[in-house]
């Protein structure tokens, strides 16, 4: 069983801060030390801000939490540096099977097509992910980087307006001030920032409550795949997912129903007869983390509020099938620390900030669209809606077409920024899934993957066309990603940036996301599409 959460990683430590004679300015403080924070923490120090990271606690969380971190997440990681270590701890899965009663329906591949660096998930418990994040700040902090990652520094106070924030921070020690040009929340669900702030989510709470358990048995039970029962017997007229972790840890969610006694159905004795009726009774187990949790989803109506910024957890919820809770949050971070680095370096307009509200809640409505969506089917909530959903898993045994209406969670993938107000001019002509707003598609090229030539900066990726290797734009140089026929080994660089056109030109965003797209280089048409993805007047 792991000890992993019981280390702290982070103790607390006297700062000179404290004993400054007047608070001392930061430019950038984030305020919680799980993923999102230390993420947007590892990408803002490596673009070379300055960062200090607060959190109540000293060591990572206590349980597995999140589990499942989609291709897209391990994309972010691999620029943080952190994607070979991850992928090495982490269980890779890409078959999904899905059972009604005691009978499988249907299985699903969710990477069904070549071509990528990545898998298209893994599972990794979240204390080994806030390890290896703790890890890659302390190596930071060894080369030199400004980052200051304090543990036991429970921040208090919050008053912020146009021109900056300050904070109380109680410590073990006592209190002290800081002031900070941004602050960034990203304490959780719970978020004191949150609620000092006087802010609330608007959205919806489900009826309804899951026991989640950890536990540890031998290898060889179950095959690493992603396993969800609708009205199984061990559990009727419920659900049941089950996931395998490192360490031979397997991660059991139990529907339980509304009206329950959650202390009661926490405790040992009660949770490990369900689990024994699941795995079997002659299977050896040990329980390692219970917990229960309530569909939420939910969002803040604005996660910007002067220089207070909300990420993760704290500015959305989502129930945890189809893992977007923690793939978002990491998808936050990477969204807003391009954006921040260029406001603070004055390279950009304070109003590019505004693209994130934009852009972040659009995904947060599509995550809680896809959660609301499976939250209906896996819990019906009248008998129609129950005599619905089972005739569309015994259909889909048999019927391939009845299968795309059966939902035991979407599986998380990233948002496309359709309507972002920093998309430039689009080739209609050119595949549609790498369209302005979206993700760029990976690649094997003739020397590696094309995600990892794509390195946190603007750049400009042509294909079979010529153009000058840098681009100027006020103090942001745009550099070219040059490829050719030469380096399409199999075809797929064609069939996923070019399609039906001959050649192309992609501006691509610090966030590997696309800008625009032209089929020829237009000097003065990428300037203007530069200036617009700046949050520039055009």
């Amino acid at each position: 069983m792991s000890k992993v959460f019981e280390i702290p990683l982070y103790p607390y430590a006297r700062h000179a801060d404290q004993d400054a004679q007047a608070p001392v300015r930061h430019p950038i403080v984030i305020v919680g030390a799980g993923p999102v924070g230390l993420a947007l923490a590892i990408d803002l120090v490596l673009r070379g801000q300055p960062v200090v990271v607060l959190d109540e606690n000293d060591k990572v969380s206590r349980g597995s939490r999140a589990i499942c971190f989609s291709k897209r997440t391990l994309e972010i990681f691999d620029r943080l540096g952190l994607g070979d270590g991850l992928v090495d701890k982490g269980v890779e899965w890409n078959l999904g099977k899905v059972y009604f009663d005691e009978r499988q329906v249907f299985a699903f591949n969710l990477q069904p097509e070549a071509g990528h660096k990545r898998p298209a998930f893994i599972n990794l418990q979240q204390y080994y992910l806030e390890q290896h994040l703790v890890d890659r700040c302390r190596v930071l902090e060894s080369e030199g980087k400004p980052i200051s990652l304090r543990g036991s520094n429970r921040v208090t106070t919050v008053r912020s307006d146009p021109d900056g924030v300050e904070l109380e921070i109680n410590t073990p020690e006592g209190p002290y001030h800081l002031q900070a040009d941004y602050l960034i929340a990203c304490d959780g669900a719970a978020s004191p920032i949150r609620g000092m702030l006087g802010l609330d989510f608007l959205g919806r709470v489900f009826e309804d409550n899951f026991l989640i358990a950890d536990v540890v048995m031998p290898d060889g039970k179950f095959p690493t795949e992603r396993r969800f029962w609708f009205d199984p017997p061990f559990n009727r007229g419920q659900s049941a997912l089950l996931h395998k972790q490192p360490d031979n840890v397997w991660r059991i969610d139990l529907q339980l129903g509304w009206n329950i006694d959650k202390a009661e159905e926490s405790k040992p004795e009660n949770v490990i007869p369900r689990v024994r009726a699941f795995l079997g009774k002659d299977t050896e187990f040990e329980l390692e983390w219970v917990s229960i949790y309530t569909f939420q989803c939910r969002h803040m109506e604005r996660f910007t509020h002067d220089r207070v910024i909300f990420a993760g957890d704290s500015a959305h919820q989502v129930s945890p099938f189809g893992a977007r809770g923690a793939n978002s949050g990491i998808q936050d971070a990477e969204n807003l620390a391009w954006k921040l680095d260029l406001v603070l370096r004055g390279d950009a307009p304070t109003s590019l900030l505004a693209s994130y509200d934009a852009e972040r809640i659009a995904a947060a409505d599509e995550n809680i669209r896809h959660s609301t969506r499976a939250t209906d089917f896996i819990t019906p909530k009248s008998e129609i809606s129950r005599l619905f959903r089972d005739a569309v898993l015994d259909l889909s045994e048999k019927w391939p077409a009845t299968r795309p209406l059966v939902n035991s969670g979407r599986l998380s993938t990233p948002a496309t920024y359709d309507a972002s107000p920093l998309n430039g001019p689009n080739n209609a002509g050119m595949p549609p899934r790498t369209r302005p707003g979206s993700v760029a598609a990976d690649v094997a090229l003739s020397d590696g993957w094309l995600m990892d030539r794509l390195t946190g900066g603007f750049q400009l990726l042509t294909i079979n066309v010529p153009a000058p290797d840098v681009v100027t734009v006020g103090n942001i140089s745009v550099h070219r990603l040059a490829l050719d026929r030469s380096d399409d080994l199999n075809g797929l660089l064609s069939a996923r940036y070019l399609g039906s056109v001959g050649s192309g030109v992609y501006l691509i965003r610090p966030d590997q996301h696309i800008a625009a797209r032209w089929t020829d280089y237009d000097e003065a048409s990428v300037i203007k599409a530069v200036k617009g993805a700046l949050g520039m007047p055009k």
